[in-house]
């Protein structure tokens, strides 16, 4: 119980410390203009979810509809097998596979079907450990 309580303290420490940063940054760099505020005001603030999301264990994963993506956020060592519980538990429940793709290689290849042509989507059974970024297409049958 004590080691959870200095784990818990210690984790907060560091999000203060991360707050802390980002705000410091910010006011060194004001000075440059409005335009310089609101830009690392949003630098700081990406920061400080980023030291959370690190603290907390946690990452983000991806699925596209037609054109709309959404972001799921899941622990880290989440599977695909559990991952695709989170999005519905049909999808756990009848899960077949899941084809993966990092967000950068999409990106650069601009759409499914180019990174389809180039190799960079793999296909994944229930025990593959979704990656931080990945973009997820669950294939299942309920």
């Amino acid at each position: 119980m004590i080691a959870r309580g200095a784990d818990s303290a210690a984790r907060g420490q560091q999000a203060r410390d991360a707050a802390s940063r980002a705000g410091v940054q910010e006011k060194r760099r004001s000075a440059g203009g409005d335009h310089w505020v609101l830009n690392n005001r949003e630098l700081g603030i990406q920061k400080v979810i980023r030291v959370g999301y690190d603290i907390l264990g946690l990452i983000t994963f991806y699925t596209v509809v037609g054109k709309e993506m959404r972001a799921w956020t899941i622990p880290r060592g989440t599977t695909a097998y559990e991952a695709a519980g989170r999005i519905h538990s049909d999808m756990q429940r009848g899960f077949i596979r899941a084809e993966a793709i990092s967000y950068d290689d999409f990106v650069m290849c601009g759409s499914e079907h180019a990174a389809r042509e180039k190799g960079l989507i793999h296909v994944e059974g229930k025990e593959y450990v979704v990656k931080d970024g990945d973009i997820l297409h669950i294939r299942f049958n309920v």
